[in-house]
C-alpha cells in the first residue's frame, strides 16, 4: 500500500538537509542583508538620510533609473518578438538565435563593457567617426544603457520561451482560422497567455539593470555626479573609507532585492491560482 507521507527518508535525513538550508541562507543571505541596515543606521538616521540625499547620490540613484527605464522596455520588445519567433514558428537560424540570447550568460559582464569600449572608445573601431559627428557613446550615458542592455536582455526572453513552446499553438491556429489578423492573435491570444511570464521577466530584468556593475563600471568612466550609477557609487564611497554612506547607499539596492522577491513570490502565487 503506497505511503501518504510526502517522503520515506528518514526524519533526521529531513531535518539535516532542512538545516543545511537554513544554514546557508543564513550565511549567505540572511546575515549579510542584515549586516548592510546595521552599518547604513549605525550612526543614526540622520546620517543614513544624509548619505542618501547627497547631490551625488541622488544623481546616482536618478541615473540608474533612466538607464532601467530605457533598458528594461528595450528588453521588454525584443524578448516578446524573440520568443513569440522561437516557440510559435520554425524558420532558419532558429537554434543561433537560442544560441545568441544565451551569450550575456557566458560572457563576463566586464568582457561585454570592454567590448563596447573597443567599438565605440576613442581608439575603438567607430571612435574616429563618432569623434568627428560629436557623438559620445563610452564614458556617457549612452554607453552604460547599451552594456545595461547587454547584459539584461535574456531576461525576458528566457522567462518567456519555455512558457510559450509549453503552451503549443493550438490556440493561435484556431484565432488564425476563425479570421483573427496576426496582431489581434497576438493581443488576444498570445498575450494573455504569457502575461504573467512576462512581468516576472520585467522583474528579473529590471533589478539587473539597476544592480549592474562590472560593465557599467568599463564604460562609465567613473564620473561622480554624471556617469555613476549607484553600485559604482558606493564602491567610490567604500573605497573612500565612508563605510556609513555606502552602506546607506547600498541598502537601497538591498530594499530593492527585498521588493524583487516579494515580487516575484506575488506573481508565483497568482499566476498558480490562475492556472
Amino acid at each position: 500500500m503506497p505511503s501518504d507521507r510526502p517522503t520515506t527518508e528518514p526524519a533526521l535525513v529531513r531535518c539535516a538537509l532542512i538545516g543545511v538550508a537554513l544554514v546557508f541562507l543564513g550565511l549567505f543571505l540572511f546575515i549579510p542583508l542584515i549586516a548592510v541596515f546595521t552599518f547604513a543606521l549605525e550612526k543614526g538616521v540622520g546620517v543614513y538620510l544624509a548619505a542618501i540625499r547627497e547631490p551625488v547620490a541622488l544623481a546616482a540613484v536618478r541615473l540608474t533609473l533612466i538607464t532601467a527605464a530605457i533598458a528594461v522596455p528595450l528588453n521588454l520588445v525584443f524578448g516578446v518578438a524573440a520568443s513569440w519567433a522561437i516557440a510559435k514558428f520554425n524558420f532558419v537560424g532558429k537554434n543561433a538565435l537560442i544560441t545568441l540570447i544565451d551569450l550575456p550568460f557566458a560572457v563576463s559582464p566586464v568582457i561585454s563593457g570592454l567590448i563596447f569600449v573597443l567599438l565605440f572608445g576613442m581608439q575603438g573601431l567607430l571612435g574616429p567617426w563618432l569623434a568627428d559627428h560629436d557623438l559620445k557613446i563610452i564614458f556617457a550615458v549612452p554607453g552604460i544603457v547599451l552594456a545595461t542592455v547587454f547584459v539584461t536582455f535574456p531576461f525576458v526572453a528566457r522567462e518567456l520561451i519555455p512558457l510559450m513552446q509549453a503552451q503549443g499553438t493550438e490556440e493561435e491556429e484556431a484565432a488564425i482560422v476563425l479570421g483573427a489578423s496576426g496582431w489581434q492573435t497576438f493581443f488576444r491570444i498570445t498575450l494573455p497567455n504569457m502575461k504573467w511570464g512576462l512581468l516576472y521577466g520585467v522583474i528579473l530584468c529590471n533589478a539587473r539593470a539597476m544592480g549592474e556593475f562590472g560593465a557599467v563600471s568599463v564604460v562609465s568612466g567613473h564620473v561622480r555626479g554624471l556617469t555613476n550609477t549607484v553600485p559604482l557609487h558606493v564602491e567610490i564611497l567604500y573605497n573612500e573609507y565612508s563605510f556609513t554612506a555606502a552602506f546607506a547607499v547600498s541598502s537601497l539596492l538591498a530594499l530593492l532585492a527585498l521588493v524583487t522577491l516579494a515580487a516575484k513570490d506575488i506573481l508565483g502565487r497568482i499566476s498558480k491560482d490562475k492556472s
